[in-house]
């Protein structure tokens, strides 16, 4: 099972029940199948943005705390398994930051 997946869905399994909502009730709030969210929080299926979106608003969650909340538990995988993290500005030119627009 791919870790990002699982832990997504751990993250989002989580925050249903601390809410206290059913898989019924979270499907017809965010109008997706029971189903499929179960097998969302059971990390066998991918969530596409569109769907996060609508399960994070379901669940009056903003994205970016369930976002967080995942990164931080991969970070944690990555630890236990011995991942040596590598910043993602490695290996990029110091100086002056150009942005373009096109």
């Amino acid at each position: 099972m791919v870790i990002f997946r699982r832990l997504l869905g751990d993250v989002l399994r989580s925050a249903r029940m601390q809410r206290g909502m059913t898989l019924r009730e979270l499907s017809a709030e965010a109008r997706v199948s029971l189903g499929y969210i179960s097998e969302i929080e059971r990390g066998q299926k991918e969530a596409s943005s569109e769907l996060l979106a609508s399960l994070c608003e379901a669940m009056d969650l903003p994205l970016s705390d369930v976002l967080r909340d995942v990164a931080d538990a991969v970070a944690i995988e990555e630890i236990a398994l011995g991942v040596v993290a590598t910043p993602i500005t490695a290996g990029r030119p110091t100086g002056d930051v150009v942005a373009s627009a096109a």
